[in-house]
């Protein structure tokens, strides 16, 4: 394997340390994932220069200039504080004629809007619940096809940004106190779909033309209230005394048979090559009862702290961490963009 030299872009303020030594981990996990990303590239004997961006390009352009890397580790996940605006970073590094890890620019922009990814799932056929966009300024009317319960989220928010509890509701008074409430929180539009009551499973992909899947993960509510909806909120994925007090975890699917095994690994790679997505992405999935598997949402660059599912699923299909970084990057160096004719 031969040494390279690897900038890799984070978001301003979180350009990590050399070492943890002296961090708890609630002062790290803001900059964990941007750790173990360039701890584990020189461990690998590369040469990695973070660099923190916020609403600049130029440091880019310098970065690019002076150090002259091999590729570009691409972990800023929003410019400018927009997390729509990351495919643009990377049409950047494009048009600078830059190789980069992870999704491209089409596959980025698709899939971060969430209401422009149903359609297209939709239109392949994708199972993907029913689901109407209520723009921001505009009176709430739910069309007759929208059966309560519903989930209410922002169409293009990630990482659960404004989802609680209060995200399912049962009667059109409460969708139009919930929508209303995130048109003020988010100041963009919002989705809301039908709510699929089920097992939260997530699925990680990799490959630009050949593509794997990694075994399905899945989120274990544990012993939250009966009364609680088991979704995927705020406080269940980033409050780690939330987690801790309800004993919710994120592991294996168990139970699965091999024709449900096949059948969802064959679904994600669908939904993969209809966003015309590129790198690693995963795929946040329901399955009911019955057995029935709904696409909720795909992914793209998800989060490759270690322990994380991604990371963790991984392993779990032979890959450890380092080889999944240098996977990655491999990806990120074979993928023909079109400047490379």
């Amino acid at each position: 394997m031969s040494k390279l030299r690897v900038l890799v872009l984070v978001r301003e303020g979180n350009v990590p340390p050399d070492s943890l030594e002296g961090f708890t981990d609630q002062e790290s996990d803001p900059w964990k994932a941007e750790y173990d990303v360039c701890e584990t590239l020189r461990g690998l004997g590369h040469e990695v220069l973070p660099l923190g961006i916020f609403d600049d390009l130029a440091p880019i352009r310098a970065a690019l200039q002076s150090f002259q890397p091999d590729i570009t580790y691409m972990l800023l996940e929003e410019f400018y504080g927009v997390v729509t605006y990351d495919f643009a970073v990377i049409s950047y590094l494009e048009l600078m004629q830059q190789p980069y890890s992870g999704c491209n620019p089409r596959g980025l922009m698709l899939s971060k809007d969430k209401a422009l990814s149903k359609k297209l799932l939709m239109y392949h056929r994708i199972p993907t619940p029913r689901f109407a966009v209520f723009p921001n300024g505009r009176a709430v009317r739910r069309p007759k096809k929208l059966e309560f319960p519903l989930f209410v989220k922002s169409t293009i928010e990630d990482a659960s940004f404004g989802i609680a509890q209060a995200s399912i509701v049962h009667n059109d008074e409460a969708l139009a106190e919930r929508v209303a409430f995130l048109h003020e929180k988010t100041g963009g539009d919002v989705i809301v779909e039908q709510y699929i009551e089920g097992r939260e499973l997530y699925v990680g992909v990799m490959g630009n033309t050949r593509l794997v899947t990694f075994p399905a993960w899945e989120m274990d509510f544990g012993k939250m209230p009966d009364e609680s909806a088991r979704i995927a909120t705020s406080r269940v994925k980033w409050d780690r005394k939330y987690q801790e007090k309800h004993d919710i975890t994120c592991h294996a699917a168990e139970g699965l048979t091999d024709v449900q095994q096949k059948h969802i690994a064959k679904l994600c790679k669908r939904v993969y090559r209809a966003l015309h997505m590129s790198g690693y992405a995963r795929m946040d999935l329901r399955m009911t009862a019955s057995g029935d598997v709904h696409v909720i949402e795909a992914n793209a660059n998800p989060n490759i702290e270690y322990g994380e599912d991604f990371a963790e699923s991984a392993a779990a299909a032979g890959i450890p961490y380092e080889s999944l970084i240098q996977r990655i990057l491999n990806l990120g160096l074979s993928y023909r963009a079109a400047w490379m004719g």
